[in-house]
């Protein structure tokens, strides 16, 4: 046999290796048996003996090559096991397993809102405010005059009108925080925050001054976050609650 031909055979063993055991990230969600309430703590293991656990979303991440098989074990009861090359969508494979688990959130019955949703109140405070909102601090606009272009004599008076620029601006200020804190107020309200945590009277007032969360999280967090973020802040809060008992132990 040639050189060449037996550097072929080995460069392409090593090619064809490489591929069978190459790693990756096989990921996917785990479920009770409604297939509706995710199930945490499932311990997920592969063949080659790397294991990891979901989370508190029922959601795991574990490394494995084409050459594996996974399986799911929940309170000592293993599923079968999985070929991970036969596994269609390893990026999103979903399970569910055979036990029933309590949601950690509650479907609410259809419930009738009247009055002004957040939106339209915001819309009319917008309307309400509008000379406010759109005042522009005092710079100098153009104006159409006897066909050519001239300055705004508005804007040329206001230019001067320190002390009136400077409240308004500032009223503005205050009508923006207002804005955000009532947003806040919209969805970090105690209806929810009772719902998820069963907190009650005093105990619910503090946890909602201490775990206020700020605007900027309450706007980029869809619902699903925002509520995992009471959830998380509910556990610390309990765990508070119990330091001065163990103190005094």
């Amino acid at each position: 046999m040639g050189l060449h031909l037996r550097i072929f055979i080995l460069v392409f063993l090593s090619c064809c290796t490489t591929k069978n055991f190459a790693q990756f990230n096989l990921t996917g969600t785990v479920y009770d048996s409604t297939k509706i309430n995710s199930v945490e703590g499932v311990r997920v293991e592969s063949t080659a003996g790397k294991f990891t656990f979901t989370d508190s979303m029922g959601k795991y991440h574990l490394q494995v090559t084409e050459a594996d098989s996974v399986v799911f074990t929940f309170r000592n009861k293993p599923t079968q096991k999985f070929s991970v090359k036969q596994i269609p969508n390893p990026t999103n494979f979903d399970i569910w397993i055979h036990v029933k688990v309590k949601s950690k959130f509650t479907t609410l019955k259809e419930v009738i809102v009247k009055g002004n949703s957040y939106r339209q109140d915001s819309i009319e405070n917008r309307r309400q405010y509008s000379d406010v909102f759109d005042h522009r601090n005092g710079k100098i606009g153009t104006s159409i005059v006897q066909g050519g272009v001239g300055l705004d004599i508005n804007d040329l008076i206001n230019l001067f009108r320190f002390r009136r620029n400077k409240q308004l601006k500032a009223f503005r200020n205050r009508l923006e925080i207002e804005e955000k804190e009532r947003y806040i107020n919209y969805r970090f309200n105690k209806t929810t925050v009772a719902r998820i945590t069963n907190l009650k009277n005093a105990a619910l007032d503090t946890f909602m001054v201490k775990y206020r969360p700020d605007y900027e999280f309450v706007q980029l967090s869809d619902e699903l976050s925002f509520n995992q973020y009471i959830i998380n802040a509910w556990y610390h809060y309990k765990i508070e609650m119990l330091k001065p008992k163990l103190l005094q132990k």
